[in-house]
């Protein structure tokens, strides 16, 4: 990964703590649900889209609201991030690390990055896997 793709991706974990701190993202549920789990996600893992908050950016491991806005489906943990999507087209939208395209978040194959839950959003699974290849990315 180039030095100016280390500071993008810098920014957007940045944003994301930002984020976190004005969201409700002490859920009980989902705490329960991701404790009681059988098999937990590892970094490298694909995750499903409904359990990921579209605006934070975080796997929560359970399903999370859904919200439509024209046609596609993206979900969110929270209130205030359910009145964000239809709102601001960077909590739909994110950037495949490898290709370094646009990726509308409702069509993402998602991966988990971080050890907090942090996700990553790829074109497809083939562009994820070219990733790896190159070397840029760790599995689990």
């Amino acid at each position: 990964m180039d030095m100016i793709s280390k500071i993008k991706y810098f920014r957007i974990a940045i944003l994301t703590s930002v984020i976190l701190t004005a969201c409700n993202f002490g859920n009980k549920g989902s705490e329960a649900s991701t404790e009681q789990a059988t098999s937990v996600p590892q970094i490298g893992d694909h995750v499903p889209n409904n359990e990921v908050c579209m605006v934070t950016n975080i796997y929560m491991g359970a399903p999370q609201t859904s919200v439509t806005f024209e046609g596609k489906t993206y979900y969110a943990s929270c209130e205030l991030c359910q009145k964000r999507i239809p709102k601001e087209k960077a909590t739909r939208t994110s950037i495949d690390l490898y290709t370094l395209k646009g990726v509308d978040k409702a069509d993402a194959y998602i991966v988990l990055v971080g050890d907090h839950g942090e996700v990553a959003y790829f074109e497809n699974e083939q562009s994820y896997k070219a990733l790896i290849a190159k070397g840029n990315m760790h599995q689990k």
